[in-house]
């Protein structure tokens, strides 16, 4: 801002000096009068503009040992101490300090720094689903001239932050591969690359959908630090907005939602079991996972020392966000022959999976309703 006033305030000084001491040959000289003034005023121009850049110059640049008293550059420093500095830069100051000089911009693209930063800010959201997807989108992408698309990628970037590239061809002993941490963090951050992912409580938390979470395919919106998520639906998409982090969970198992998952945990349910069961509403339908634990069989008390419903052939699973005489309260699985059970008045259940984690399970009860749900 200091430099933009200093060049007008100069500017309006030379305009104003010129025009005052040519004013009386202007008025003789015709029509050849404004191209004088327009020269003469560009050649006073260029002169302060020199000597501005000299200044600024002196201020931001640290001379070199080499040439000048003794002193050191930022190149001049050693490597671990350069990336040291470089290290403990956000995303943003590595995109600005790229394009300020070409040596730099090698080091600020390195998979060192920008694994760290996708990690940080991705990694709990970006599953290993999201990692095939995003080779198998680079490999689509794929051209003769990858620097070329990784440099569409990342000036994307540069002008999500409200920068500018030069068009001017730069020269570089190394480019950026397709495949690099900053090609994908710019991907994500521009909103170029929809991933695979689970949203808790679909459709911004409608009650049909408490403790749920189902398949979807998401956009991040950096404008609104959110997700679109694009839901896949008998062959046509439902689109939701808004979708926040704490929504968003790597898929824990790699089946696919039109796919009956294959149930290991059979064998080892007990009553208060925390566990996630798959659920359509038809055949036609992909599966969503539920939330449940399992109860008690009616012939049982509930008394530890005396429960039989471990060794029972049949399981009980309750969901507990529906009321008491809900249809979906309860329902029985076959601990021996589990396969699809269900009917269209009550919806299809597929494949179950025990929950372990304390995180994971208190993660599912965040999501739960302010009230129980009558259905």
């Amino acid at each position: 801002m200091l430099l933009f006033l200093l060049s007008c305030l100069s500017l309006v000084l030379i305009s104003k000096s010129f025009l005052e001491l040519q004013f009386l040959s202007v008025m003789h000289s015709g029509m050849w009068a404004f191209p004088r003034i327009l020269l003469i005023t560009l050649k006073g121009l260029h002169k302060i503009l020199y000597r501005k850049r000299k200044f600024f110059k002196g201020i931001f640049y640290v001379p070199s040992s080499r040439k000048d008293n003794g002193g050191v550059s930022l190149l001049d420093l050693p490597d671990s101490v350069l990336d040291y500095i470089l290290d403990k830069l956000a995303p943003t100051d590595l995109c600005l300090l790229s394009v300020v000089r070409s040596s730099f911009k090698e080091k600020c693209s390195s998979d060192y720094l920008w694994e760290k930063h996708f990690n940080q800010k991705w990694g709990e959201v970006f599953g290993e689903a999201a990692w095939k997807q995003w080779r198998n989108y680079i490999s689509s992408k794929r051209s003769p001239k990858p620097q070329q698309n990784c440099r569409s990628q990342f000036l994307s970037f540069l002008s999500f932050l409200g920068l500018k590239w030069s068009s001017q061809k730069r020269k570089s002993s190394t480019s950026m591969g397709d495949s690099s941490f900053i090609s994908l963090y710019t991907a994500l951050e521009a909103g170029n690359f929809w991933f695979p992912a689970q949203v808790h409580d679909r459709e911004n938390g409608y009650v049909g959908f408490a403790l749920s979470c189902y398949d979807a395919l998401l956009c991040y919106d950096s404008s609104t630090d959110s997700f679109i998520a694009r839901y896949p639906c008998q062959g046509r998409s439902m689109i939701e907005d808004n979708v926040k982090w704490d929504r968003i969970r790597t898929p824990p198992v790699d089946t696919p939602s039109n796919v009956i998952h294959i149930s290991h945990c059979l064998d080892q349910l007990k009553p208060d079991d925390h566990i996630e069961i798959q659920w359509r509403r038809n055949t036609q339908f992909p599966y969503g996972w539920w939330y449940g634990v399992v109860g008690h069989l009616d012939t049982c008390s509930g008394n530890t020392f005396t429960c039989q419903c471990r060794i029972s052939g049949t399981v009980v699973l309750e969901f507990r966000q529906y009321e008491f005489g809900s249809r979906w309260r309860r329902t029985m699985i076959s601990r021996k022959d589990h396969r699809e059970v269900g009917s269209k008045g009550d919806g299809f259940y597929g494949g179950i999976r025990k929950i372990q984690r304390k995180q994971e399970i208190a993660k599912w009860q965040s999501f739960w309703p302010n009230c129980t749900t009558l259905r």
